[in-house]
């Protein structure tokens, strides 16, 4: 299951299926999910592949970086990143990405504002989990400035929630389980970009854990 939409409609995108882009020399590889800019800053969604001791070039990451490690040991700087850790990056010192044996990383560029947190890291397999706004859903908050927030949700078997919209959009990566709404069902690696007031009615059958981010898309924003 792969849907590329329009500017301004739904996205879903299976990056299982996508093909790893390497640059000759390297030893990354990235899967770009989208890449466009938003009047403010250069914006940009991938998956980041470091081979064994694989470095990726220093970036002056200025309009921010929201990064989750999916799989390995990733070292930003001297600090050390396990599997599940959770990194926002605001600043104009240049940073480098490596990892002496490999890992696996969803990476958000220029979606942070002037005013966030510099840096903050969140360990997901440690950090608490809070009940949801329905029986079935716990929620593990990682970021939140203004409209804009971060949290993985976990849904138990049959869950089900009620039709809402989202101010500001929403943006989901399954990461285990099978995430479901009335437009389909969605597995592990399911990437999926909903627009400003877009509208969904969610549930699992199967129980899923999700990574998401909502009010971070303005308007007639692409992306």
């Amino acid at each position: 299951m792969t849907q590329a939409m329009e500017s301004g409609e739904r996205r879903v995108l299976d990056t299982r299926t996508l093909p790893w882009h390497e640059t000759p020399g390297a030893t990354y590889s990235e899967k770009v999910l989208e890449d466009g800019e938003d009047g403010r800053a250069k914006r940009r969604t991938s998956i980041l592949r470091l081979g064994p001791e694989g470095v990726f070039p220093k970036t002056d990451f200025s309009s921010g970086a929201e990064i989750y490690v999916l799989e390995g040991l990733l070292r930003c700087g001297d600090v050390r990143l396990p599997e599940g850790s959770y990194v926002t990056l605001l600043t104009t010192a240049p940073v480098t990405f490596s990892s002496d044996a490999g890992c696996t990383l969803f990476l958000k560029t220029g979606h942070l504002e002037k005013g966030d947190p510099p840096e903050a890291i969140v360990s997901t397999r440690d950090a608490p989990w809070f009940p949801g706004l329905v029986e079935g859903l716990s929620v593990m908050p990682l970021f939140r400035s203004g409209t804009r927030n971060t949290a993985l949700v976990r849904w138990a078997p049959g869950t089900h929630f009620q039709s809402h919209r989202h101010y500001g959009g929403e943006e989901i990566l399954v990461l285990e389980g099978v995430f479901e709404d009335e437009h389909g069902r969605y597995g592990p690696g399911t990437w999926m970009r909903s627009p400003h007031l877009s509208q969904h009615q969610p549930f699992s059958q199967e129980g899923c854990l999700i990574f998401v981010k909502t009010g971070h898309l303005s308007p007639g924003e692409n992306p």
